[in-house]
């Protein structure tokens, strides 16, 4: 393994990566609209030799970086997309936003494609110095909080000559990330009906507002017969310009989540049937617009050996005492109960970090060990989709104080802060290097390539979006 050469490379270059994560951390930009996020990568990725193309798979913000020749192609994972109203200013440790209910990166993406694209430099230069042949691929992922991006490079066939791929998540440890997260459909339903005055002639009004409501209850109804692990949640959207009109329009987006892509097409099936059964009682028509369908992960017990054997190689990052003081007056903020959870979660792994507010319980500076491979998660990703056509890992590392809420303003101000960018190039060292592993053995590729076909010969994929004509761009 090339490793020094892959630490000093992104110890050498620092301060260009920080200076990325720090400038797509300062323009938030939601999925699909990620125009200065994008172009920040992509145009370091030029600067350093890439060949860059753009626009990739019918989303303006999605493009691919390819350096060197030939096989093995490795491939790391890079994602940039923003969080709505999650906006939030340097350096606070209480939630002040720049700009009221804007966006921010309350789950760390600014990093995320930072690390990703600073490993794949680093995989350029160890090919330069001759240590390495193949070819090192940095896909830029628009919209994963969507799930979106990398669902329809997938269906586009941009993985098809991939050997491997790699990728991180910034979080509270550091940790491979093999957690089977869930199979997901997003669907927006919109119900048409008529208008009326509300109360002069209601009799003439067919209320689409009614059918969303008659549908949400439907759906809740439903939420007692199925699987216990299967989520589903919604937001009314469009409900109606004023209370004296009947709606003649109404929409609600749902989220259907179970941990294999069967369960969701079954309880996405009952969901139609609901929905359905909602126009019938109100009088009204509807609309179904699939937005965007995703697999679970699929674990590579080889590629995650990999990644744990060069995490321990590298050791765990440390941190100031000025870190550790700014991540103990965040988690004075978090909700009750985070925190000790988070460190019940540490003890499974045999670990006691002892009790809230002692030394050791705001930042974590070890390697966790691997997770049993049965633990599932409630969130979605789609790394999913690539982990089903491509042998996939993923790792995380410690960019926020532990129990930091995902998906909050609290995260936000870790991944802009020191502690976010430690964890950062931590993580661009160890994709780096892991990358530099893989494309010195093939036979460690072949072994996770054969888990693979092993893992998924019962189940080929097939696209969750194979009839949905492309990204939606206008939402």
């Amino acid at each position: 393994m090339p490793l020094s050469s892959v630490l000093d490379f992104v110890t050498e270059q620092a301060p260009l990566f920080g200076d990325l994560a720090d400038r797509i951390w300062e323009t938030p930009e939601l999925g699909l609209h990620e125009t200065q996020s994008s172009a920040t990568l992509a145009h370091a990725l030029e600067a350093a030799g890439f060949a860059v193309e753009r626009g990739v798979a019918g989303m303006p913000t999605a493009f691919i970086a390819t350096y060197g020749e030939g096989k093995p192609v490795i491939a790391l994972l890079g994602e940039f997309d923003a969080l709505p109203g999650l906006s939030q200013q340097r350096g606070a440790t209480e939630h002040r936003p720049i700009v009221p209910n804007g966006p921010g990166h309350g789950c760390g993406h600014n990093l995320l494609g930072t690390a990703a694209a600073a490993g794949a430099m680093a995989v350029r230069h160890a090919i330069r110095r001759g240590e390495i042949t193949g070819t090192v691929r940095f896909y830029g992922c628009p919209a994963e909080e969507t799930l979106v991006g990398k669902v329809f490079m997938v269906k586009e066939g941009r993985f098809a000559d991939v050997d491997c791929a790699l990728t991180w998540h910034p979080g509270r440890e550091n940790q491979v990330m093999n957690e089977l997260h869930t199979a997901m459909n997003s669907v927006r339903f919109t119900f048409h009906g008529v208008s009326s005055h509300a109360a002069g002639m209601p009799e003439a009004g067919r209320s689409a507002l009614d059918a969303v409501e008659l549908m949400n209850v439907g759906a809740n109804f439903l939420r007692e017969h199925v699987h216990s692990s299967t989520r589903i949640h919604y937001v009314i959207t469009d409900g109606g310009l004023a209370p004296n009109v009947v709606p003649n329009r109404a929409e609600v987006w749902y989220y259907v989540r179970a941990p294999h892509r069967a369960q969701v097409e079954d309880v996405y099936g009952r969901l139609l049937d609901i929905a359905r059964g909602a126009c019938l009682m109100t009088g009204t028509t509807h609309d179904v617009r699939l937005v965007a369908g995703c697999y679970g992960t699929l674990a590579n017990r080889t590629l995650d050996a990999l990644l744990q054997r060069t995490m321990d190689a590298i050791g765990a990052p440390t941190f100031t005492t000025e870190e550790h003081a700014f991540a103990r007056k965040l988690q004075a903020t978090f909700p009750d109960g985070a925190l000790r959870k988070a460190l019940d979660d540490l003890r499974r792994y045999g670990l006691d970090p002892g009790a809230p507010g002692a030394l050791g319980t705001d930042l974590i500076e070890r390697i966790l060990p691997v997770p049993s491979y049965d633990e599932s998660v409630g969130g979605s990703t789609d790394v999913g989709d690539v982990s089903y056509v491509v042998p996939t890992s993923e790792m995380r590392t410690v960019t926020a104080p532990l129990g930091t809420p995902g998906h909050s303003w609290q995260f936000a101000a870790s991944v802009g802060s020191p502690i976010g960018r430690t964890g950062m190039l931590f993580a661009a060292q160890v994709l780096g290097a892991a990358a530099c592993d893989l494309m010195k053995d093939p036979a460690l590729i072949a072994r996770a390539a054969d888990e693979h076909r092993k893992a998924t010969a019962s189940a080929p994929y097939v696209s969750p979006v194979r009839d949905v004509p492309g990204p939606a761009l206008d939402l």
